[in-house]
């Protein structure tokens, strides 16, 4: 584990101080979850559209080059609403 330095403005510290103590947490080891807890999700995301991005052109998953869009009724099987 590396230690670090961070700076917080007083009212952020205090908050931070009281939401430690409710999960009995020190303040270093609060703060060292929210960052790991950022930064998997930030990873999670990237790896999905990394995912996603690679699958290759998406106007060919959409439709043939010669077919046109579905319409919205054919996509949704549900009854239109009149007013």
């Amino acid at each position: 584990m590396k230690n670090i330095t961070i700076t917080l403005d007083d009212r952020t510290a205090a908050q931070a101080r009281v939401e430690a103590a409710r999960k009995n947490m020190s303040l270093s080891r609060y703060i060292g979850e929210i960052v790991q807890t950022r930064l998997l999700h930030t990873t999670e995301y990237q790896e999905a559209m990394r995912s996603y991005f690679a699958r290759g052109p998406f106007l060919e998953w959409l439709k043939a080059p010669t077919e046109k869009y579905p319409k919205r009724e054919e996509l949704y099987d549900r009854p239109r609403k009149l007013r």
